[in-house]
């Protein structure tokens, strides 16, 4: 396992910036404390491996702050980025021994980690840990699908829109506050990495980039805040409507 402890963090459940997302967001004070016992963290510094795909897993984990891209490796040594996991996003299957995906920290990761086979003990005990992982599971489901739509059907600039509207509405969640009006937040993403992920070239990025800041769309300020004067606009760039799904 290529995961290593980076430094001891304490944390309680009730601190937890991610709780009213992640898998505990239905527990109980009880089946709280009681997963307090099997959690510990980890942290990653940026562009360190996690997993690698086929390690055993003996662990399970909720991202709580920072990005981990999923990728995967053909035969002939090539590199897929299949996936993004964001803050309170769920690492691993219970059920499963292995890896199926690389994850690398993108930025510098901090994981809730659960010890695996007391983690799925508990499941069995404490339906509202399955009922929450089950519905999680769904709505990663939904996403790959509209992902899919995404590289299949969207022009570039699209494209570019949908991940910055995808970043927007999940650090609105982790806030609690509405994915509306101006919204500002950081882009925890190179444009290399960007790219890399949309399946467009570096300077494609850029240039898109660079036109949705020419049309007011987006500001920037630095390589990595972003502001949107208007998400509807956003979205609409995006080929969205104002509740993030796609318009058909």
């Amino acid at each position: 396992m290529a995961c290593e402890d980076m430094d001891t963090v304490s944390l309680h459940c009730s601190d937890c910036p991610i709780r009213h997302r992640a898998v505990c967001a239905r527990c109980e004070t009880d089946e709280l404390d009681r997963l307090e016992e099997i959690k510990y963290y980890r942290s990653f510094e940026a562009g360190q491996t996690i997993i690698w795909a086929g390690d055993r897993m003996d662990f399970v984990a909720s991202v709580v702050t920072g990005i981990a891209t999923l990728t995967q490796t053909l035969e002939d040594g090539r590199t897929q980025m299949v996936g993004l996991l964001l803050p309170s996003d769920f690492v691993g299957r219970p059920g499963r021994n292995t890896a199926a995906y690389n994850v690398t920290a993108t930025t510098n990761v901090m994981m809730c980690c659960f010890r695996k086979k007391p983690f799925e003990e508990m499941m069995e005990r404490t339906p509202h840990i399955a009922q929450r992982l089950l519905q999680m599971t769904l709505d990663e489901l939904d996403a790959a699908r509209e992902w899919m739509l995404l590289l299949g059907r969207k022009t570039a600039r699209e494209k570019i829109a949908s991940l910055l509207s995808i970043v927007a509405r999940r650090d609105a969640s982790i806030k609690m506050q509405p994915a509306q009006g101006s919204m500002n937040f950081e882009l925890p993403l190179t444009r290399e990495a960007m790219a890399d992920y949309l399946g467009l070239t570096l300077e494609t990025v850029s240039r898109q980039i660079s036109a949705l800041k020419r049309d007011g769309v987006i500001a920037l300020e630095g390589k990595r805040h972003v502001s949107v004067p208007d998400m509807d606009r956003l979205l609409s760039e995006a080929g969205d409507d104002s509740d993030g799904g796609f318009l058909v």
